[in-house]
C-alpha cells in the first residue's frame, strides 16, 4: 500500500509525533464543534434522530448529513486514499442506512452504527479495488490525489508520517485514524470496529509505538552530526 494522501483536519504540528509520547493530537475546531454536549442530551438527540430516520423522515437524513457528512468524507478519504472514492463510500453509506434502518436496535448509538456502516463500506471498496488490480494484473500503485494539508506541516515530515502509517497493520491504522485524526473516543471506536474498548486502547498504544520506532532518528545519528 502506498501513501494514502492523508487529510489532516487538525492544527497540530506533525513534527511533534517523533518527539512527544502519548500526546493526543487535537482535532480542528471545525470537527471538534466546541464543548461536547452533556451525555444525556447527546443520547436523547441521537435517539430522536434514529427515530426520525426510522419513520422515513427525509429531513432527518438531511440532518444526519449536515452533522456528520464532512467528517464522514474525511474519514473515508483517509481510509481509501482519494476524494472520489470517499464521496462514493459516503453516498453508499447513506443508502445502506436508509435501507437497513429497521434493523437498528439501539445496542450502540445511531451515529456509531452509521460510522460502522461507513467503515465496512470503505473496507468493501478497498477489497474491490484490490480485486480489480489483480484481474488487470497491474502491479502499479494508485497515486492518490493531493489533499489539503495541515498549515505549517513540513512536507518531508508529513510524507514520513504517511509512509509510516501505510506500514501499520490495517487494524492499527484504522484505530489511529479514528482516535488521533478524527477525534473519536475509544468507546465509540469499539462500537465502530466491533472490538472492546480495551482492545482499542491497546491497538492505539501499539500503533503509536510502531510509529515512534519508524519516525525517530537512529540513536547514533545525533552524535554523528556533531
Amino acid at each position: 500500500m502506498g501513501t494514502m494522501g492523508l487529510a489532516l483536519p487538525w492544527k497540530a504540528r506533525i513534527s511533534s509525533m517523533a518527539r512527544q509520547r502519548g500526546t493526543r493530537v487535537e482535532p480542528s475546531e471545525h470537527f471538534a464543534g466546541g464543548p461536547r454536549p452533556a451525555v444525556g442530551d447527546a443520547r436523547s438527540a441521537d435517539a430522536a434522530l434514529a427515530a426520525a430516520c426510522r419513520s422515513g423522515d427525509l429531513r432527518a437524513y438531511d440532518r444526519l448529513y449536515t452533522l456528520h457528512g464532512a467528517r464522514m468524507k474525511n474519514l473515508a478519504r483517509n481510509v481509501l486514499g482519494n476524494p472520489s472514492d470517499a464521496e462514493d463510500a459516503v453516498q453508499e453509506t447513506f443508502l445502506k442506512v436508509q435501507r437497513s434502518i429497521a434493523s437498528f436496535r439501539g445496542q450502540s448509538s445511531f451515529v456509531t452504527w452509521t460510522y460502522r456502516i461507513l467503515i465496512n463500506t470503505c473496507y468493501d471498496a478497498r477489497r474491490s479495488r484490490l480485486r480489480k488490480k489483480e484481474v488487470a494484473n497491474d502491479d502499479s500503485e494508485e497515486t492518490p490525489r493531493p489533499e489539503p494539508r495541515a498549515p505549517g506541516a513540513h512536507p518531508s515530515l508529513r510524507m514520513a508520517l504517511e509512509r509510516a502509517l501505510a506500514k501499520l497493520t490495517q487494524h492499527q491504522r484504522d484505530v489511529f485514524l479514528l482516535y488521533e485524526v478524527e477525534g473519536f473516543r475509544h468507546a465509540e471506536i469499539a462500537g465502530m470496529l466491533e472490538m472492546t474498548e480495551t482492545a482499542s486502547k491497546n491497538t492505539l498504544f501499539q500503533a503509536k509505538k510502531n510509529l515512534r520506532l519508524m519516525l525517530e532518528p537512529p540513536r547514533g545519528s545525533a552524535a554523528e552530526t556533531r
